[in-house]
């Protein structure tokens, strides 16, 4: 896991590598500096030798200056280095994410990924950052030090041997216990951000049943658990602080004590003693900074675990290995089902969403497909694209398994609306220009004719160049329809689907539509999903769906005289108008 994440590393190689060189540079510079002022105290001070004062007071400048300077090019290489880990490995993520099909976010969950990218991420940047400078920080101090305490006095140093396991206890005791916390506080983020995101994607749906206030407790609640997981987490963790202070202070009295009596005896001068206590308490400081470290670096593996998780994943929506796919048939639009069924897998019910689906769609041919709410109307245009792959059965485009083609190319073939429309922010132009990014203006303008969308296009302040808001928010609901509808059809798709895309717009304007993919789209196949019977009774013909398997198939004349769902459909929208 470790390796995969450094291989993340890359150009940055080079900074990662330089920062612990100018560390060790900086924990020499510390660890000589006692050792001169204890020259100056028993060899300036207490001879009188001015000389000698100066001598070493100007080569402590020199190192401290030296040292500081290690120190901060130590920081600012570390910094780079552990900030282009960061991007990349972000990079990594997003680049892998888009890879993934429908399932596989259902699976992950978009708040997970998001809180995978940036806080984890985050996470695992520090840490880098923090081993490239601190782990050879606390081990050039930890060494050195030991070697100068010891060679001070041998039998004063032994003291240590008592200090540094019970430290070391203490801190390993505090971080057994932190360890399945960090996990839990990864999660607790998780819900936090799935919380918020849910929020407000769907704030104006809040503001309009009024239920704000169910909101704020709903956050709330979230919140606080992040917030009592991170106390837990805290509180466990400023436990090394008052251990440290414990056995760092009673070191210092041991060994003022027993160095005291050495000094009073004339067996140990005072600089020796004094240069001693720095030594102790720079080998006390670095054993604290190696439980510190282990206690950030649980944290970054519970990161690093979910990190790898994402990128080990491999989408189960993948092109055909190179060179078994079979030769691409020529695009002309021709839909099959044959004896298809589809479940969604991440839903752990087992059932089927659809059962043994049959239909053909010819090339140019206008299939509509109706049924009731939950009858699987957008899980099955959703498998031809492949956003999805059925659990049995196949679909073909043109007479070869959707299975079969590129992703790539299957869906360049494609154009698709959505039932939810999707617009970004920008221009109404960069909106549309998604669906073919060579399109001409005359191009643009007539997909935008087609669509019906030219003339409230042209009616705004800058027309194509128009700044959207994210989603679309600042245009209607059928404005943004149409919009979507225009660029899908720039694309000059040979399969243009349409899942429940013109409920927003007027019969008037949907009439219209319908009649510019007659005019315009005469050698594409259209597959419409709609609720009215006024969108689809025009179709070549219509795929009746009635909990999830195929309840009859035929014009609208045909099903009207013979197919009982349809008549259902039709007769309960017909009394909605009062006839």
């Amino acid at each position: 896991m470790v390796k995969k994440l450094l291989s993340y590393v890359g150009e940055y190689k080079k900074w990662v590598l330089l920062a612990p060189v100018l560390m060790v540079v900086e924990v020499a510079c510390e660890i000589v500096l006692p050792r001169l002022m204890a020259a100056i105290v028993d060899v300036g001070i207490a001879c009188g030798d001015m000389g000698a004062i100066l001598k070493n007071g100007l080569l402590m400048l020199v190192l401290a200056a030296g040292g500081m300077a290690a120190g901060v090019l130590s920081a600012w290489v570390a910094t780079r280095g552990g900030q282009g880990f960061g991007a990349n490995l972000r990079e990594a993520m997003f680049r892998k994410i888009q890879d993934f099909s429908f399932a596989d976010i259902d699976r992950f969950s978009s708040a997970s990924l998001i809180t995978r990218t940036t806080n984890d991420v985050n996470q695992i940047q520090m840490t880098l950052t923090m081993a490239t400078r601190m782990v050879v920080r606390v081990v050039t101090m930890l060494a050195g030090a030991l070697f100068m305490a010891f060679s001070i006095n041998a039998e004063l140093a032994r003291v240590l041997l008592v200090a540094i396991p019970v430290l070391a206890l203490g801190i390993g005791v505090v971080m057994r216990i932190c360890n399945k916390l960090f996990a839990v506080l990864q999660e607790k983020i998780d819900n936090l951000n799935n919380t918020v995101q849910e929020n407000l994607i769907a704030i104006r749906v809040v503001k309009a049943f009024v239920r704000a206030g169910y909101e704020k407790t709903k956050f709330k609640a979230a919140n606080d658990e992040l917030t009592r997981t991170g106390i837990a987490v805290a509180m466990r963790i400023n436990l090394i602080s008052p251990i440290m202070t414990i056995v760092l202070n009673a070191v210092t009295l041991s060994v003022l004590y027993l160095g005291g009596g050495k000094v009073m005896a004339g067996t140990m001068r005072y600089g020796d003693l004094s240069s001693f206590i720095s030594y102790i308490s720079q080998i006390l400081m670095s054993v604290m900074m190696v439980g510190m470290m282990f206690i950030m670096s649980s944290r970054a593996v519970a990161c690093a675990r979910r990190i790898v998780e994402v990128l080990d994943t491999e989408p189960d929506i993948q092109d055909r290995p190179e060179g078994a796919a079979p030769e691409l048939p020529l695009p002309k639009g021709r839909v099959e089902f044959r004896d298809v069924s589809f479940k969604y897998l991440t839903s752990g019910t087992g059932d089927n969403v659809l059962e043994h689906i049959s239909f053909t769609a010819e090339p140019g041919q206008f299939l509509a497909v109706v049924g009731g709410t939950g009858t699987g109307k957008s899980s099955l245009v959703n498998l031809i694209p492949r956003f999805y792959d059925v659990t049995g059965g196949a679909v073909l485009l043109d007479g070869m398994d959707v299975r079969d083609y590129p992703l790539e190319e299957l869906r360049s073939r494609i154009g698709m609306v959505l039932q939810n429309n999707v617009l970004f922010s920008g221009t109404v132009r960069e909106n549309l220009l998604w669906g073919r990014p060579d399109a001409t203006e005359e191009e643009l303008f007539q997909a935008a004719r087609d669509a019906q969308a030219y003339d409230f296009v042209m009616a705004l302040p800058d027309g194509f160049d128009t700044r959207l808001d994210q989603g679309g928010t600042n245009v209607s609901g059928g404005q943004k329809q149409r919009l979507c509808i225009a660029r899908a059809m720039l694309r000059r798709p040979a399969v243009l689907i349409l899942d429940d895309s013109t409920s927003a717009v007027d019969s008037a304007t949907e009439a219209a539509i319908r009649e510019s993919f007659a005019k315009n789209l005469k050698g594409t196949t259209v597959i419409m999903i709609a609720q009215r019977i006024s969108s689809v009774r025009y179709a070549d013909r219509i795929l009746v769906l009635d909990d999830g398997a195929v309840a009859g198939q035929g014009t609208h004349e045909e099903l009207l005289k013979t197919n009982q769902v349809y008549q259902e459909i039709y007769h309960s929208q017909q009394e909605g108008v009062g006839e």
